[in-house]
Formats: C-alpha cells, sequence, structure tokens
C-alpha cells in the first residue's frame, strides 16, 4: 500500500488530536476494519483476512471523494474457534470481540462520530460483530452497520466455479495471488470442494441457514473451496468489483444526514 512514509490523508491513526478535531467537522464517517490470524490452508499465510480487511478500507477510502471516510487501525483478532485444531490459528471468545467493539464505538460517539461502518473481513465475526453494533445503537444516537461482502458477495459468487468456496479456496487464493503472489504457494494448494447431505447447508445458497461446524469436521487440509483453480485475473476482477461497490455503499452513508438514513421523507 505504500504508505510507510507517506501520510494517507484519512487514517486516523496519523493525525494529531486538533486535526481529527477540525476533520470530524467535515465529515462523520469511519470505517473500522476487522479481521482475523487463523490458518488458511497449507498454502496461504494465516494473517489473509485481517491484511484483507486492512487493505479493503484504504483501498475503499482512497477511491472515495474528498472528504473521505477516516480509517480506523484494524483489528486483527477474530472469533476463530473452529480453526483452532489447526496451528497458527489465534483467536478471541465472542463476548471479548464484541466488549471491545462497544467500547470503542462509544469511545468514537464521544469523539464526535456519527457513522460507523464496520468493515468485516473474516464471515464468523458477523454475529458478534453486529451484536456489538446492536449495542452501540441502543447506547447513542449514531448509526453503525457491519458490511461482512453483502455489497458484493451476490456478484462475487458468479466469477467463481467451486459450490462452497468460503475459505482459502478459490476466491481467497485468487485475491491474495493478485495483491501479494510472494505469500501464495500454489505448489501446495489443494482441491476441498464440500458437498453437504442437504442444499439448506450449502454456504452460498441463498435459502441456506445459518450453522457452524469445526473446521477439522469437514476438511483435513483446512481448506473450504478448490485454491487450485485460483487465478491473479480472477482476484484482481474480484478486489475492483469489491471496492467500486463497497465505495457506493460508503458514498451513501457518508453523504446522507444521520436523520434521513432511516427514512426519508419526501
Amino acid at each position: 500500500m505504500n504508505t510507510i512514509n507517506k501520510k494517507s490523508g484519512f487514517l486516523w491513526e496519523e493525525f494529531t488530536w486538533p486535526e481529527i478535531e477540525e476533520y470530524l467537522k467535515t465529515v462523520d464517517t469511519v470505517i473500522l476494519p476487522c479481521g482475523a490470524i487463523e490458518q488458511h490452508g497449507p498454502h496461504l499465510p494465516v494473517d489473509v483476512d485481517y491484511y484483507d480487511a486492512k487493505y479493503m478500507a484504504y483501498k475503499v477510502a482512497e477511491a472515495c471523494k474528498d472528504p473521505k471516510p477516516l480509517v480506523l487501525p484494524t483489528i486483527p483478532f477474530g472469533v476463530s474457534f473452529h480453526h483452532d485444531d489447526f496451528k497458527g490459528t489465534l483467536s478471541v471468545s465472542n463476548d471479548a470481540l464484541s466488549k471491545f467493539v462497544y467500547d470503542l464505538g462509544m469511545s468514537l460517539a464521544k469523539n464526535g462520530v456519527k457513522k460507523i461502518i464496520i468493515l468485516n473481513g473474516h464471515g464468523d465475526n458477523a454475529p458478534t460483530l453486529s451484536y456489538a453494533a446492536q449495542m452501540i445503537t441502543r447506547d447513542t444516537n449514531i448509526f453503525v452497520c457491519v458490511d461482512t461482502g453483502e455489497t458484493s458477495d451476490s456478484v462475487l459468487f458468479k466469477l467463481i466455479d467451486t459450490p462452497n468456496d468460503i475459505h482459502a479456496g478459490e476466491l481467497e487464493t485468487s485475491t491474495t495471488m493478485a495483491i501479494r503472489p510472494d505469500m501464495v504457494q500454489m505448489d501446495k494448494a489443494v482441491d476441498a470442494t464440500l458437498k453437504f447431505g442437504s442444499s439448506y447447508l450449502d454456504f452460498d445458497n441463498d435459502l441456506s441457514v445459518s450453522w457452524y461446524v469445526h473446521t477439522h469436521k469437514i476438511s483435513e487440509s483446512g481448506v473450504m473451496g478448490d485454491a487450485t483453480k485460483g487465478t491473479a485475473e480472477k482476484g484482481e476482477k474480484i478486489w475492483e468489483l469489491m471496492i467500486h461497490h463497497m465505495v457506493r455503499f460508503v458514498e451513501s452513508i457518508k453523504n446522507t444526514p444521520l436523520k434521513d438514513l432511516y427514512q426519508k421523507r419526501y
């Protein structure tokens, strides 16, 4: 991202307190990326969800019109107990993550932030982050939402061939190859396509129910999908679409007054 020695103009941690005070007079929206450190098969690094959430938030803010939303430091750890049988996974409890995000949200509200967009890079964080968002909304007068790919998933699954490709498979291998090819060991990539006894359990079925399982029960490698089908070309297209759709969403939230977000009267 080439930001080490160059001030971005939208990363929260780069500002002094007077600069943040002034900036929040021009924009009331922040993006909070949240990821995970967990196994991603034998061919991908354990930081995929953390790195991708951080990268996505940066690219989205960069593409937004001025004044850009402020991007908060990325939360690296998530709810990853289901991967605990694979070394390298570092998991926190639902209670710990939800309380952390809640406290952060309350602090942001005190700073004058009116809209928090939680950009979730790890699917199994979703219930916990949604709970935290509910509690922040309950106790403040600000807007909080969670995006776990909802703004682009319906488009993305049309770009890949693998059913139930939800973890370290065709999609994540492709997105990592596109931006960090040196971190992908394609000679170790495996096909671990999942097939369940009921279509209602399929993760990419619009009619499926939410359910949970320890990864080792359905995947020996930790991959859930077909990593061998990953390509940088697919990854570049996936990133382009995810960023495009997320920018449209963030702009719509940023540019709508708080009082009009819930119900617009004409």
